[in-house]
């Protein structure tokens, strides 16, 4: 037992990378790995179930997170986002590119009332792309690839579920997180925006029919419901009516008013369907969070942040240079893992460095949740890329090759956040949070 004592570790490591190549959701994997841990470091294998008791149904914010998915569901299946759609199609479908143009700004209003670029890309951006491709307006690999790339702006805009999980690990402020997001939020969509017009031009990208001004009252007043609910939302987190995580309480709450009350679309069986899908939803992500926190204890105790802070100190790092390594990690595994793993499990390895050197764990939040956004549209794993596959039905190497560009653009964007934090600051030090 000598040998298993010395070597818990190591022997964690391996028996969590065999479960995850044998199938197993990577959750599962840390939550047996991290078990058996404990059994071969001679401690309580009750400790498991005691941290993720401490961690995930103890953590009030920990909370928000179904809650937002919930009323992300709701939009989706009530059809509220077609409002929004329409909305969008009659600010800028003018503009060269107009069904893209659409799409980019539909994932920014949308993105705040969900905070998931899946359910983004699940939901109004099928539509957005079904309608891009029809009569071949657009080429398919560009409708699946600005679907997807544009669908990244919504974890980094408020509310963020990303975010929430970052705010769990770091110990900062939700608040100011959110808020942090938004000048971020802001230059994506406008530099896609930009990037679109060009290309339109070069391209020959077809321009919408003008809606007649008489019709925009009638289509602002269908929509203003929808687009009142993150105005709702910041407002009250930011007044002090309400914390983030009872903002997420008033988010499902307010969508299910909209969907089954207002525009009179959510019958019972499609709130059953809603509530279904919450709940496998929540499952997965909560298994997620408890592999987590087991595995952060494990961490913890074999002192594993301490040893990647020696490692990074005698390297003798600037904050700047410390950031693009960290990035460069990030990005790389991005292209391979998935979002809540790196963020709950690499994450916190990296933090104790970060505080060392002085940088601003709010700008390292938005920075790092900004970076794994990216790896969402990154091959090979690129998820986003995937669900439009399986929805729209067009194929990944198209969808790749027209994606290339955007990623070069957002990637620049992740070097200017980086080496300016006042975007990211400037707004939170403004509204007096920091």
């Amino acid at each position: 037992m000598t040998f298993f004592a010395d070597h818990a570790l190591s022997l964690m490591l391996i028996i969590m990378i065999g479960i995850t190549i044998a199938g197993l959701p990577m959750g599962i994997s840390m939550i047996v790995a991290s078990i058996f841990y404990l059994f071969f470091s001679g401690q309580d294998v009750g400790l498991a179930a005691e941290n993720v008791l401490n961690g995930v149904f103890g953590n009030f914010v920990a909370l928000a997170v179904p809650l937002f998915i919930f009323a992300a569901n709701i939009m989706n299946a009530g059809k509220v986002s077609d409002r929004i759609l329409t909305f969008a199609l009659a600010l800028v479908g003018r503009v060269p590119g107009g069904l893209a143009q659409v799409n980019i700004m539909t994932s920014l209003i949308f993105s705040g009332m969900s905070g998931s670029a899946i359910s983004d890309v699940a939901g109004v951006g099928k539509v957005l792309t079904d309608m891009m491709i029809k009569e071949d307006r657009y080429p398919r690999g560009f409708a699946g690839a600005i679907t997807a790339v544009s669908a990244v702006v919504g974890p980094i805009f408020p509310p963020s579920i990303p975010v929430i999980f970052y705010a769990l690990i770091s110990s900062t402020s939700v608040g100011v997180l959110f808020l942090g997001g938004v000048v971020p939020a802001f230059l994506v969509c406008t530099t896609l925006g930009i990037a679109v017009m060009i290309m339109a031009k070069l391209r020959g990208f077809p321009v919408e029919e003008a809606i007649p001004l008489k019709a925009f009252p009638i289509i602002l007043i269908r929509a203003l419901p929808a687009l009142l609910m993150p105005i709702i939302l910041l407002g009250g987190i930011y007044s002090g009516a309400f914390t983030p995580t009872e903002a997420a309480a008033v988010s499902a709450f307010y969508a299910l008013l909209l969907a089954a009350f207002a525009y009179r679309v959510l019958g019972f069986w499609s709130f059953i369907s809603v509530v279904r899908e919450t709940v496998k939803t929540t499952a997965v992500v909560t298994i997620v969070l408890c592999g987590a926190y087991i595995f952060n204890y494990i961490v913890t105790v074999e002192q594993v942040p301490q040893q990647v802070f020696a490692f990074f100190d005698a390297m003798d790092l600037n904050r700047v240079q410390f950031l693009l390594i960290l990035n460069a990690l990030f990005l790389v595994l991005g292209c391979v893992l998935d979002c809540s793993t790196i963020m709950l499990v690499v994450t916190p390895l990296f933090i104790p460095t970060a505080l060392a050197l002085g940088i601003d764990l709010h700008h390292l939040g938005i920075v790092l949740v900004f970076n794994m956004m990216i790896g969402l549209v990154t091959p090979p794993y690129g998820i986003l890329l995937f669900i439009i596959k399986a929805l729209n039905g067009i194929p990944l190497g198209e969808m790749i090759r027209e994606s290339w560009l955007f990623l070069g653009l957002l990637i620049m964007l992740l070097l200017l956040l980086t080496f300016f934090p006042q975007l990211v600051l400037w707004l939170p030090h403004y509204a007096g949070m920091l």
